[in-house]
């Protein structure tokens, strides 16, 4: 897919964007702290690098033998590769982790380490995903391909009036297409387009990064495990997609609910290309907050149940996301702007499906019955 650009509308005077930023900045000046990465944030990283990392080294160095035992620290293993995507990665590779550029490109590089591609992920998400969020044809992380419908203006067929369930189960292929294919269709895609020299790389050297640290990545997370542990290797190859498999439902879970439910708008731009907001109140109706009162659940996701701070402040850490909350909440109702919020995080599982449901019997889901 090579994306067509779209123009967002120039904001007039102090307009609510202009009014946050004021409002934000001197919330960090007058606490006199950084935007970036505090000591919590830090002891939390280590937390959940350990989660992965320590598992792993009880399997390979056979610490470890018992098959069952073996299993449950892949299982744990996989709730850690979630851990790094949502808590560390994420932060880093948006430039928010650290001030100094080094420490968010090692962090960042966790991913490369995870079977994934950091290149591709500051262009899928940062660039494609955060500039266009739920702009269909732009945004890759409404289009999964045919198989799913997760906007109003892709096309319905018969296959998706059953995504509402069988949509949970192809979650858990997230970071198995990662791995596999998904990222080499992405370079293939984006072959000729800005993206590469905006990352300081071509096409051809993004092409063998993107095999080389593969290559590392089932070297030492399969190849390894296979010859030094003593379980038959089915049950390595089994527990090595089952870990790729729990990650991946809980990206999934974790990303959808932020974009994809019936509160959510699909804006289209005009004949010319132009949309009828500014980029700030686009992510205001294309963005909902969840969980905001679970601070258990929002310490494992990164922050990421307030995605509407995160959209809109991409360059600040998530450690600080719970206090910006009721400023920008303030800010968006004294300029007339949704603040979408869903109570806890299943009670936005529940929207997210009953917009599956929505999309996959009806064109136009905003008028839709409700889900029987």
């Amino acid at each position: 897919m090579k994306p067509s650009p779209v123009k967002f509308p120039r904001a007039n005077g102090m307009d609510f964007y202009q009014t946050l930023k004021l409002r934000v900045n001197d919330y960090f000046e007058t606490r006199h702290i950084s935007k970036h990465a505090n000591s919590s944030m830090v002891f939390k990283t280590i937390a959940i690098l350990s989660i992965y990392l320590v598992p792993y080294f009880l399997i390979i160095t056979n610490t470890v033998t018992n098959p069952w035992m073996v299993f449950a620290l892949w299982v744990i293993m996989g709730i850690g590769v979630a851990g790094i995507g949502l808590s560390i990665m994420h932060d880093a590779n948006h430039g928010a982790y650290s001030s100094k550029p080094w420490v968010n490109s090692f962090l960042g590089a966790s991913l490369n380490f995870l079977g994934g591609n950091a290149m591709n992920w500051k262009i899928q998400h940062n660039v494609l995903h955060h500039t266009y969020t739920n702009i269909d044809g732009l945004d890759e992380d409404i289009a999964p391909g045919p198989i799913l419908r997760l906007s109003p203006n892709q096309p319905l067929t018969k296959i998706h009036r059953f995504q509402h369930l069988y949509a949970w189960f192809l979650y858990t292929l997230m970071t198995i297409m990662w791995i596999t294919i998904k990222e080499f269709k992405q370079l293939r895609n984006w072959k000729g387009s800005s993206y590469f020299e905006s990352q300081g790389s071509t096409y051809g050297k993004s092409i063998f990064l993107l095999i080389f640290t593969k290559v590392i990545y089932f070297s030492y997370g399969l190849v390894l495990p296979l010859l030094l542990t003593p379980n038959p290797w089915w049950l390595t190859v089994t527990s090595f997609i089952l870990m790729h498999m729990i990650a991946g439902f809980i990206l999934g879970i974790v990303f959808q609910p932020a974009h994809t439910v019936p509160t959510s708008e699909f804006p289209i731009p005009d004949e010319h290309r132009n949309m009828e907001n500014t980029w700030a109140v686009h992510q205001m109706l294309t963005t909902a907050n969840f969980a905001p009162n679970n601070r258990l659940f929002s310490w494992y996701v990164g922050g990421l149940n307030y995605q509407i701070e995160h959209h809109l402040f991409t360059n600040i850490c998530h450690v600080h996301y719970r206090g910006l909350s009721k400023i920008v909440k303030a800010t968006a109702e004294e300029f007339g702007l949704p603040y979408q919020v869903e109570p806890t995080f299943l009670s936005a599982l529940r929207s997210h499906g009953k917009l599956l449901w929505k999309l996959g019997h009806y064109e136009e889901y905003k008028s839709a019955p409700v889900m029987a």
